[in-house]
Order: C-alpha cells, then structure tokens, then sequence
C-alpha cells in the first residue's frame, strides 16, 4: 500500500495532531524504510515537530515492539506512542487506515519529560514502566521526590531511583501437569497472563514459573507461549525452556493445539450445533475492540450447544483459529454474547463466564496429552 502525504496528513488530523488548514504541502522530509518484512516506517516532519508512522498489522499495540520499530541506527529518537483519541473502552494505539493498523509516534525533545530522559539514562525499561514508578513515588531530581513524568529536568538535573517494596499476595492456583518442560495451571478468573510492563504491581501467572524457567526469563512474559484474558479462567500452559517454546508455539503456528472452552450465553443459538466462520478486525468507532469485518483475518469457531434455558444456554467454543477476543466476538455476532462480557454483552454478572476447559498438545518429548480444568460449578447453575 502506497502512503502519500495525503495519507499522513489524514493520519494526523485522525490523532487530533493537526487542524483542518494544515495540507499535505506541510508534510516535510518523507523517508519511508522497512524494519522488517511485514511492515514498514514512515518518518517526516510536520511544522517544528518529527513523526514516525508504523504500518503493521501484526503489532496488537505492543509498546515495547512498536518502539523497537521505530529505532534508528545511529540517531536517539525519543518518540511518544501516541493513543487513539476519544473515550475507547481500553487505552488503544492502532488507527485502522485503508485496510491497515497504523501507529503514530511524535519524536519529543529529551529534556521536556523526566520519563523520557530516563530511558535515554537507564535504558534499563520502557518509559511506560518509568511513568509507573514515578507515580509510585519512587523517582527522585536533585534529592526531591516527583511524581510528575511531565517534569521537566535538563542534563545536569540528579535522577535516582528507589524502589518501593510492594506487598504482592499470590493466590490460588491449581497446577494440573508439571514436568521438565512444561507447566500446566488452571488459571483463576481475575489473575493477569503476564504483567503489562517491567514493573511488576500483582501477582501474575508469568510468576508462578519465572523461578522454574530459562524462556524469556529476564522479560515480564517468562514461560509465556500463549494467554488467557484477565476474566477467562482455565487451562493454561506455560513452558521451562527455549526447546519447549519452540515446540510448542509451532503447534499453535500450524493449529495442530486443540481448544475447547465453556461459556454461558445470553440466549439460545438458533442451531445446536454450528461452524462460525467469520473474518474479524478491529471496529474503527472502538479500536480497542473487534468485529466481524469482511476484510479482517481468517476466524473459525464450532460451538455446540450442551444444556439450555429460555433465559441462558451453556455451549462448548472449539475455536480453530486464534484470533483476538474470538469466541467474545462471534458470539455476539450471533446475538448469544458470553454473560459477564462487559465489552461485547450485555447481561452484567459476577464474571465472564468464559472458561478454557480442554487444552490438547503433543508435549515436548512427543507425548499427546489433554489437560482439563473442570467446568466451574456456577456455569451449570446459571443455566
């Protein structure tokens, strides 16, 4: 796809960068490159100020990723990821542009922010997770706490950090399988993948095998091959090793995993017994969330029907494909969305009552297993 300053000048007013005055003969310095195959940068200048634009549908508003995009060999950029703007049910960066996700980053002056001028000193986090401990009290300049990430500090100012202690409680989690390679849990509805950042402020299911595993130890995604939402409870594997990631992503590459989920929906599906097959991308008006889009990615659901009432149905979800907020998404579509979904339903309830309960893969020593998490108790009495 072909991006002009025509395109850039639409991007801008998009993100409220520019007004309507501001025309395409604004857009400066155009030099476009290619990080890597499957996207490409766009850096220019508009006014006083730089930009950089990532096209890539694959980033799901991966700060961390879409920053390394965004670096330049031999030049500091400091560049802000700007989010979509707009009351969007959850905080989003991706702007769906002529069929493609894109993301915009303004290049910000070092000495205007204390966030960004610890990146530039430290470089030990992203500035997200410096945003954090600022707020937590933790950042000090020239002796005095600031809790601001908007100060401004020059070159000569004195940054230190102190690391506050937070008491972090670790809950209940069942372990279902445990071997040299791999750690099977049934994770609880409310507990976190993985933290969203470096700085850790609860406890995650990433924690219960960071001592266990040497896969990506030294990120906040240790032992993490695959996820579950924050509300969804169930089977979740996580593996002790690179050999053990490599084997077990490419099964969920190649679709050779099997998943079958649990869920109650509001309703009762016209069939019993169905194959969804229908394209979801991002809805444009919420870019935080999904839809079923004609031009959007390959999603594939079979639900079956296990016991009904006329107000509720309890269903098994066997999702072929991956995609995000599927199951959520194609429900819904149906006019039976998942009870407790509080983006995509709208009967409110104590949980999503959403729930992984077979997860079947070949382990790393070749072995075929299904591991189950028992149906939860209140998914049969809801119905």
């Amino acid at each position: 796809m072909k991006f002009d300053s025509s395109d850039i000048i639409a991007i801008l007013r998009l993100f409220h960068e520019v007004k309507d005055d501001v025309m395409p003969r604004h857009i400066e310095r155009i030099a476009k490159s290619k990080p890597q195959e499957r996207n490409t940068l766009i850096r220019f200048t508009c006014g006083k100020k730089q930009y950089a634009i990532l096209v890539d549908n694959s980033a799901e508003d991966d700060e961390d990723y879409i920053q390394e995009m965004a670096e330049e060999s031999g030049i500091e950029h400091y560049y802000n990821l700007l989010p979509l703007p707009g009351d969007a049910i959850l905080t989003t960066y991706a702007l769906p542009y002529r069929g493609k996700e894109v993301y915009l980053l303004r290049d910000e002056p070092q000495s205007a922010r204390l966030d960004i001028a610890m990146v530039e000193r430290f470089g030990k986090e992203s500035r997200s997770t410096y945003k954090k401990r600022i707020l937590r009290g933790e950042v000090s300049v020239n002796g005095e706490v600031e809790t601001s990430s908007k100060y401004p500090v020059k070159e000569t100012d004195d940054i230190t950090i102190a690391t506050v202690e937070v008491a972090i409680e670790k809950p209940d989690i069942e372990i279902l399988y445990e071997d040299n390679d791999v750690l099977v849990i049934n994770k609880p509805v409310g507990l976190l993948t993985h933290a969203k950042g470096a700085l850790v402020e609860e406890y995650t299911a990433a924690d219960l095998i960071k001592p266990k595993t040497t896969y990506k130890s030294e990120t906040n995604r240790p032992g993490i091959v695959h996820r579950l939402d924050r509300d969804t409870s169930g089977v979740l594997l996580m593996v002790k090793n690179d050999e053990a990631a490599r084997k077990i992503s490419q099964q969920f590459t190649n679709r050779t995993i099997k998943k079958e989920y649990a869920a109650v929906v509001s309703g009762v599906p016209e069939q019993a017994v169905a194959k969804i097959d229908l394209p979801i991308g991002r809805n444009p008006s919420q870019p935080s969330t999904f839809r079923v889009d004609a031009v959007g990615k390959t999603a594939e659901t079979v639900y079956e029907v296990i016991e009904s009432s006329e107000a509720h149905s309890l269903v098994a979800l066997r999702p072929k494909t991956g995609r995000t907020h599927q199951l959520r998404v194609h429900m819904a579509y149906l006019g039976t969305p998942i009870v407790g979904d509080k983006v995509y339903g709208s009967e409110a309830s104590d949980r999503m009552y959403l729930h992984a309960h077979k997860l079947e893969v070949t382990l790393p020593g070749g072995i075929r297993k299904v591991f189950e998490a028992p149906v939860p108790a209140e998914f049969q009495e809801a119905v």
